[in-house]
């Protein structure tokens, strides 16, 4: 079922996504606020078969997100099974997860950093802290000619979201682990966070491997990037804003003009105290500059000008980036 918070982001996400582009004026799926089944089976590349596609509800500004859906699982989760005499409606599983990129690329050279960008992250963190998947480069045909298009077939993964600006202490943990976790009591409860911290731990170790080692940082400040497996497995599942890591003063904005670099450092610090329950170091080189007080002061006021600007009046969409 989906929860209010979900519903509130949709509705956030909806007219976030009514600025950047208005439907049906473009037949570029790029522009699209959201696809169906329909426009996904149209596209050049993808054959019908017998799968159905539908839309995922954290699709955001970066990609269509779509639920790859067996016919019969969404047969009985509309029309219901019977069970021991009661009818019961079992929501669809994907099979996969189809994500198709909004980002256009000047030239396939472009296209085919993004995508060695992308397997860089898939090399440090393994299927172990970020779901599998297979990316693709695609000739789409749009507008009479075609155009390099990266999309990507990955795993689906069950889990609840994993907000780094969320209070991730023991007693939310708790909580989580009365939703999503394997069941059980106070002991039972207490090995299972146990195990979430250690297995953090050696995710957040490959993080920041990949920061200092490779020069590039996954987004994990997006609502919905990171989720926590009822396994007790942060994992990423959004690895389509992928900043290049600079120690320079000046703050690099990605292609939306949002301070996603800066913003996933943040993050992967607080992830680093919350969860670890440790000190940042800020003796680091990365930490004393992206956490520089100054500069975390010009980020903030940067985040608040995107949001202003990807949202009417008030109300903007928390996971825009």
């Amino acid at each position: 079922m989906t929860s209010e918070a979900e519903q509130l982001n949709d509705e956030r996400e909806e007219r976030a996504l009514r600025i950047v582009s208005s439907e049906n004026l473009s037949g570029d799926i790029r522009d699209r606020p959201r696809l169906g089944h329909s426009d996904v089976v149209e596209l050049n590349f993808i054959r019908e078969g017998k799968f159905l596609f539908r839309r995922h509800h954290r699709t955001g500004l970066r990609s269509h997100i779509m639920e790859v859906l067996r016919p019969g699982d969404v047969a009985a989760e509309k029309e219901g099974m019977i069970r021991d005499g009661l009818r019961w409606f079992p929501r669809a599983v994907p099979v996969k997860m189809l994500r198709i990129f909004r980002t256009r690329f000047s030239t396939l050279r472009d296209a085919e950093i993004e995508l060695t960008r992308v397997k860089v992250v898939g090399r440090y963190l393994g299927p172990e802290y970020m779901a599998r998947s297979d990316e693709f480069l695609v000739d789409y045909e749009v507008d009479g000619g075609y155009e390099p298009l990266l999309c990507g077939l990955q795993e689906y993964v069950d889990g609840e979201i994993l907000d780094p600006w969320g209070p991730l202490d023991s007693e939310y943990l708790t909580t989580l682990f009365r939703r999503i976790g394997p069941g059980g009591g106070r002991e039972e409860a207490r090995m299972w966070k146990q195990n979430v911290r250690k297995r953090a731990e050696k995710a957040l170790e490959r993080i920041g491997r990949m920061i200092r080692e490779a020069g590039l940082v996954p987004d994990l400040a997006g609502v919905g990037n990171l989720l926590m497996t009822p396994g007790g497995n942060m994992k990423l599942v959004d690895i389509n804003n992928i900043s290049r890591v600079s120690l320079e003063n000046r703050i690099p904005l990605d292609d939306r003009r949002y301070p996603a670099c800066d913003k996933s450092i943040q993050a992967f610090s607080l992830l680093e105290q919350k969860l670890l329950q440790r000190p940042v170091d800020m003796g680091d080189p990365v930490f004393s500059t992206f956490l520089d007080p100054e500069r975390m002061r010009e980020v903030q006021s940067i985040e608040i000008e995107f949001h202003r600007s990807m949202a009417p009046t008030n109300s903007y969409f928390q996971g825009a980036h």
